[in-house]
């Protein structure tokens, strides 16, 4: 049986991740209510039913609430801290005044940052830091300095990066000692550009792909994890209304819904089956707060087990919309 990446580097996390982007109300200076912490809470023991123990967040999901009402959840139960993974992110930055919106890879940012995230999320150390998105800006050396730091401390177990090409990673992983952990990715069957990238070798339509040559197979050679966010697709395949979506998403969808009622699963346990199928061991992240979804995908690791390649090609097919070159 095939393993996780992460879990060959030593750090024992489940086939799902939960997102926590949802948790702590809106996005906006609102207080976080106790009706924010209840849902969250389910969230986390619909999550925990189903086996999953790792918890993906960032430091600006609902500009920090997130990882706040977390943080209340473990005050309540620390007994849950040694039992999962919890992975955050780093380097975007809102705009203030007159500066802009931004990305921010700087040793200061970095470390204030995770400083942070400890404070709200009530903890002493961060499994997985990742880099939210690419700072053009970014000096590896300056980057290193800061992952030294925080490992020496104690603070960060592993490293990643999210959102990053082949050539971001070789740049960056140049001056680490410490080889990157994770890249994270939007994939899903309406996100289909990472499989794109590949098929359209020496085809022309190959010319319209916009994804990082050679990024798949770079992390598997090099035993990153790749996760997926937004593997749902925001639900287009397991049950949105999609009165207004073109033809092959309704076509796919009703796909999925057909072999969802012949294997006797859901269609998230679909959908996310067929992300997982793929032989980089794809770790699908789940961002959602409702515990009936979140339970609705127990399923999806023996439903990428039992696929067919005819079944996996049918339904990425089915979502091109055109058939293969």
């Amino acid at each position: 049986m095939k393993v996780l990446p992460l879990v060959q580097r030593g750090l024992q996390t489940s086939r799902l991740v939960l997102g926590c982007m949802s948790f702590g109300g809106g996005w906006n200076d609102n207080p976080i209510t106790k009706q924010n912490v209840l849902e969250a809470e389910q969230a986390v023991d619909a999550a925990l039913s189903i086996g999953i123990s790792m918890f993906d967040h960032a430091n600006i999901y609902a500009r920090g609430k997130a990882e706040e009402t977390f943080g209340r959840i473990l005050k309540e139960r620390p007994e849950l801290r040694e039992q999962i993974v919890i992975q955050s992110k780093c380097g975007i930055r809102f705009g203030e005044g007159s500066v802009p919106g931004r990305f921010d890879f700087s040793k200061e940012h970095i470390l204030e940052a995770v400083d942070a995230s400890l404070r709200r999320l009530g903890i002493d150390y961060l499994d997985v830091l990742l880099l939210h998105r690419p700072d053009p800006l970014m000096e590896p050396d300056e980057v290193a300095e800061a992952f030294g730091q925080l490992k020496a401390a104690g603070k960060v177990r592993y490293f990643g990066v999210s959102n990053m090409s082949v050539g971001h990673i070789r740049f960056l992983q140049r001056a680490l000692p410490d080889q990157l952990a994770v890249n994270q990715l939007e994939m899903s069957l309406s996100r289909l550009d990472w499989l794109d990238q590949t098929v359209h070798v020496n085809q022309e339509a190959g010319v319209k792909v916009h994804f990082s040559e050679g990024l798949m197979e770079y992390c598997q050679m090099e035993r990153i994890q790749i996760q997926a966010w937004g593997p749902l697709a925001q639900g287009r395949f397991s049950g949105r209304a999609l009165d207004k979506e073109p033809e092959n998403v309704r076509k796919t969808a009703e796909l999925v819904k057909q072999l969802a009622s012949a294997k006797e699963t859901t269609p998230e346990a679909i959908v996310l089956g067929w992300l997982m199928k793929h032989p980089a061991l794809i770790q699908p992240v789940i961002g959602t707060i409702n515990a009936a979804r979140i339970v609705a995908c127990k399923d999806a690791e023996q439903q990428a087990q039992l696929m067919t390649r005819e079944e996996w090609y049918t339904l990425y097919v089915s979502a091109r919309g055109q058939n293969m070159p």
